[in-house]
């Protein structure tokens, strides 16, 4: 049976530290790179690892899951925990793309294409049927479904926005444009999807206070562990992307808020 994975840092420091010695060449070169470059771990991704440790990307997946973490991205998420500071501005992850060699747009389709495939296979893998339903039935039930998400999570929200426009389903979508001048039509029977992913935006979040506030019903679509968001919510569907060099795509965000969309409007025709 697999331990559970460390907690902490030095927790995972230390069962390196004990296994050492005693794994299969490849794995212990994982362990080696990972003990001497702790740091670089938290915005490097799972390719670039395996290339500074000599080891194929596979090699990598299996020491993780060796140290009790279901693959990379679950590793990655303790070193980012303990990041001290912001995230890195654009400039500075560019930059250190440029410094791994991925400068090159075929190298960046491939490394991007890889990030969103593991993604997917996360979303297959952590998907929670129960709070997919229960969050169809909450949406299903409403007069007016209002969609709210600014920043990299605008696109979602637009996209839901054009799904449920063609599929006959009524919504408002909080663009932004005016403000948070939309507030005035969250009105009695609706119901609000906010898509939102840390560090949150504050405009959704208010937005989605407001709406609890009148009594709609609230579901969030977000990363977890999402547990800020928990009194802000009826439902959280919590999804997780596996960036590339500190860049995240929407892969598997835009799937699941797809499939939401058409379970909606499937169970609003029953």
């Amino acid at each position: 049976m697999t331990d559970a994975p460390p907690a902490t840092i030095p927790a995972l420091l230390d069962r390196m530290a004990r296994m050492s010695g005693n794994l299969p060449r490849r794995l212990q070169q994982c362990a080696d790179h990972i003990a001497a470059h702790p740091d670089s771990i938290a915005l490097s991704t799972v390719a670039q690892v395996a290339a500074a440790a000599g080891v194929p990307p596979s090699a990598v997946m299996r020491f993780c899951q060796l140290l009790g973490f279901s693959g990379y991205a679950e590793m990655q998420r303790l070193f980012r925990a303990a990041l001290i500071g912001p995230a890195p501005d654009y400039a500075t992850r560019l930059s250190r793309l440029k410094a791994g060699g991925a400068d090159r747009p075929a190298a960046l389709v491939a490394e991007f294409v890889e990030a969103g495939r593991q993604s997917m296979e996360r979303l297959a893998q952590d998907l929670d049927e129960t709070k997919l339903d229960q969050c169809v039935t909450l949406l299903s039930g409403a007069d007016a479904i209002h969609l709210a998400g600014f920043r990299r999570s605008f696109p979602v929200a637009a996209y839901l926005a054009y799904v449920f426009d063609k599929l006959g389903v009524p919504t408002v979508l909080h663009d932004g444009v005016a403000g948070l001048g939309q507030l005035s039509a969250l009105r009695p029977g609706d119901a609000l999807l906010a898509i939102t992913f840390a560090p949150y935006s504050e405009e959704t979040l208010t937005i989605a206070r407001e709406a609890r506030a009148r009594g709609l019903p609230v579901v969030i679509l977000t990363d977890p562990p999402a547990t800020r968001l928990a009194p802000t919510a009826d439902a959280i569907l919590t999804v997780t992307e596996v960036d590339f060099g500190a860049f995240r795509s929407l892969s598997a965000a835009i799937a699941l808020a797809l499939a939401l969309a058409l379970a909606v409007a499937a169970r609003r025709e029953v």
